[in-house]
């Protein structure tokens, strides 16, 4: 991805960017799209009705993951409170998204893909909020 060489060359961040937190920005994208892949995956299961809170799951961490990654990747002006409580409800949700993923994994290889991925990205937002300031 081209997260750290695009936010460098915004005018008012002039490389004084935190490594952790464009990781974070990565994660969260990379994050979105595997829960929204899973999901789908999941709606082509035979088993889907007992999928459910799966794909709930998914769905749900794909669209904080995305609008988090958003947040994340804006300089101009400051929003910290919130883009603070975004980060950490990114990894509330993929930690709750990768715990359901989990219970699937055994049965199908998209699940156990999706739960790495949100493990992935629930570590780098934690690693990522002490950045935020």
């Amino acid at each position: 991805m081209h997260v750290k060489e695009m936010i460098s060359t915004h005018p008012q961040v002039q490389d004084d960017t935190s490594d952790s937190l464009l990781h974070c920005v990565e994660e969260c994208y990379a994050c979105a799209q595997t829960c929204t892949s899973c999901a789908d995956a999941c709606l082509a299961e035979d088993n889907v009705k007992d999928l459910m809170q799966c794909i709930r799951r998914n769905l749900d961490c794909a669209d904080i993951c995305a609008a988090t990654g958003s947040m994340a990747s804006r300089r101009t002006g400051s929003n910290i409170d919130v883009l603070r409580a975004a980060v950490h409800a990114c990894a509330e949700a993929c930690r709750v998204c990768a715990e359901e993923c989990r219970k699937h994994a055994s049965r199908h290889e998209h699940c156990r893909i999706c739960a790495d991925a949100c493990r992935s990205c629930e570590e780098a937002c934690r690693n990522a909020l002490p950045q935020i300031h």
